[in-house]
């Protein structure tokens, strides 16, 4: 399965792209009373997941390497009320961050990666997160069929990118919300089958 350029979420965000639920993902409100102190949400797109974090009195960092998503996030923040920071960043220029998080979140980024940039990636993720912070991750898994979307991740890639360093503490099957409205692209009934992966800095 290719990886998708940024050519290919551009395109997707000159529309509204089926992720874009105008709300925050279940799998993250429900584990919102682990995710503490300050937040940081790497590919946060128009910025839902952050801005929930927000409206919960987290001090939340947003970063996506497109500009359209991040000035809707901006405006979202405006029109709600809600005070967080939006960046136009590569999650891939992580350890660039002047400043380190309590906690992480990432709904559906770390799949988008390739082998060696999801490295660089996870390498970045423990250079902004404080020793004992942790990791909340959403990912298509492989128990999601068809090719459709982005690249599947079993479990012994979970275990495996994070064997350094880390303390995975929990994997367990989850599911994407998804908008219904898309007629192009087909998904398992109840959304995505995914992978809710907790994981620790250590």
């Amino acid at each position: 399965m290719a990886v998708p350029d940024r050519s290919t979420f551009e395109a997707l965000y000159a529309g509204l792209p089926p992720w874009e639920t105008g709300g925050p993902q279940p799998a993250l409100v429900a584990a919102a009373d682990r995710v503490t102190g300050s937040v940081l949400d790497a590919g946060c797109g128009t910025g839902e997941n952050a801005l929930f974090f927000a409206g919960r009195g987290r001090k939340v960092t947003g970063i996506d390497f497109l500009a359209e998503p991040i000035r809707l996030a901006k405006r979202k923040a405006a029109e709600r009320g809600l005070t967080a920071t939006f960046l136009v960043m590569d999650a891939l220029a992580l350890k660039e961050l002047p400043v380190v998080f309590d906690s992480a979140i990432d709904s559906g980024l770390f799949h988008v990666f390739g082998d060696e940039d999801r490295r660089r990636y996870v390498e970045g993720l423990a250079s902004v997160l404080k020793p004992g912070g942790r990791l909340f991750l959403l990912w298509f898994s492989d128990g999601e069929p068809g090719e459709q979307g982005p690249r599947r991740v079993s479990r012994s890639e979970i275990e495996d990118t994070f064997a350094e360093g880390w303390v995975v503490e929990s994997i367990d099957p989850s599911r994407f919300e998804v908008r219904p409205d898309p007629t192009d692209i087909q998904f398992s009934e109840g959304g995505p089958r995914a992978w809710f992966v907790v994981a620790r800095r250590a």
